[in-house]
């Protein structure tokens, strides 16, 4: 399983089977075309080729081709990244550990550039195994190590929903996750005291090896002591409580607003909800999404999304996983406009939800891009 670098592992339990070109459940009814060239055309053509030619239309617009869209990441990787995993792959150790000690006390920062060096290391732990007979006593040695450890389980136990995994891989897989859980806990021990990260590191446990509620809560009690607002460790948390894993949507919506409540204008914490009402989407076979996300509650959500927003600094790399949410809810809200206006900001790098969850996410993508710009620039 490869693991996007800004969603880790927690994400495997809700793949949709969606189709090729519809975006969930309940395909968005096709608005009628007017124009007697139009109609005659779509009722002539053959569908292939009017399909392409659609296509090519929001292409000549400055959109990404959909064969071109990178999946794997929500948004460009930086330079600096890639020459880091460059050195790591030569077997550098001192670069990947400069790399993290950069990102000081930027806890999502910090947390992110954990999750680098530990994928990378989950591939090819030379490097880390050099780092551990150079500087053994190391606490982001430790760190990172137990990250590896946590991503190394997750990898054991592959995509999908418990039902849907063999006995033996779960067995596997839980047994890999209490090595891990002694890891993290070693590396909680020889961090520094103000660093929420090693307890972050813990959230994947925790929903791993399903954690009651009361432990659960004690590990977010350490980490909000430590960093009340990190977007990465709220969006982790939420996972737990959805119903996929050890939650219900109640709790889970009820701890997104929470987490938004306690925001500030431009921390971005009002993705939680968004994030909430597409988990109980994604869960639940009986809700429409055409109808779904167009409820007043849903649409105020999003409002105060796109508000959050605006008041964030533009260069905020956390901006980018709110415009994905928005561009999928305000195109199922029809708010095309708007939505054309999230899809710019992240055209070309789909590799976050809702895309993610997909069968195909550069379907779903496309389907909800190419709609909302027909209807916006070419009518």
């Amino acid at each position: 399983m490869t693991l996007p670098i800004l969603l880790g592992v927690l994400l495997l339990g809700a793949l949709l089977l969606a189709g090729a070109v519809y975006a969930l459940r309940g395909v968005r009814p096709v608005r009628a075309v007017t124009g007697a060239d139009e109609t005659a055309e779509a009722a002539g053509a053959d569908e292939a080729e009017l399909k392409s030619r659609r296509a090519a239309e929001v292409v000549a617009l400055g959109f990404v081709p959909e064969a071109e869209l990178d999946t794997a990441h929500p948004a460009p990787v930086p330079a600096e990244r890639t020459a880091v995993l460059a050195a790591l792959a030569d077997g550098d150790w001192e670069v990947g550990a400069a790399y993290l000690k950069a990102a000081g006390r930027d806890w999502e920062e910090r947390w992110l550039r954990v999750r680098v060096l530990a994928g990378a290391a989950a591939g090819d732990d030379g490097w880390l195994r050099a780092w551990r007979e150079a500087k053994p006593s190391h606490p982001a040695l430790a760190l990172v190590a137990a990250d590896t450890a946590v991503v190394v389980a997750w990898n054991a136990r592959g995509e999908g929903a418990a039902g849907d995994i063999a006995e033996e891989r779960l067995r596997t897989f839980h047994g890999l996750l209490e090595k891990a859980k002694a890891a993290v806990r070693e590396a909680q021990r020889v961090a520094d005291p103000a660093d929420p990260v090693p307890y972050m590191v813990e959230q994947s446990v925790g929903i791993g090896l399903g954690y009651p509620h009361e432990d659960y809560e004690r590990l977010w009690a350490q980490i909000t002591a430590r960093g009340p607002k990190v977007l990465t460790a709220h969006t982790h948390a939420l996972q737990y409580w959805c119903e996929k894993w050890h939650g219900s949507h109640e709790l889970a919506l009820s701890f997104a607003r929470e987490s938004a409540a306690a925001g500030e204008p431009g921390e971005l914490l009002t993705l939680l909800p968004l994030l909430a009402y597409f988990e109980q989407d994604a869960h639940d076979p009986e809700l429409t999404a055409e109808v779904f996300y167009k409820a007043p509650e849903i649409r105020e959500a999003v409002d105060a999304a796109l508000a959050d927003l605006a008041a964030a600094d533009p260069d905020d790399p956390r901006a980018v996983r709110m415009r994905h949410m928005l561009a999928y809810l305000l195109f199922w809200q029809d708010r095309d406009a708007a939505a054309v206006e999230q899809f710019r900001h992240v055209d070309g790098h789909i590799g976050a939800p809702p895309w993610s969850y997909a069968a195909s996410p550069r379907s779903r993508y496309v389907y909800a891009r190419d709609w909302a710009v027909r209807v916006t620039a070419l009518g």
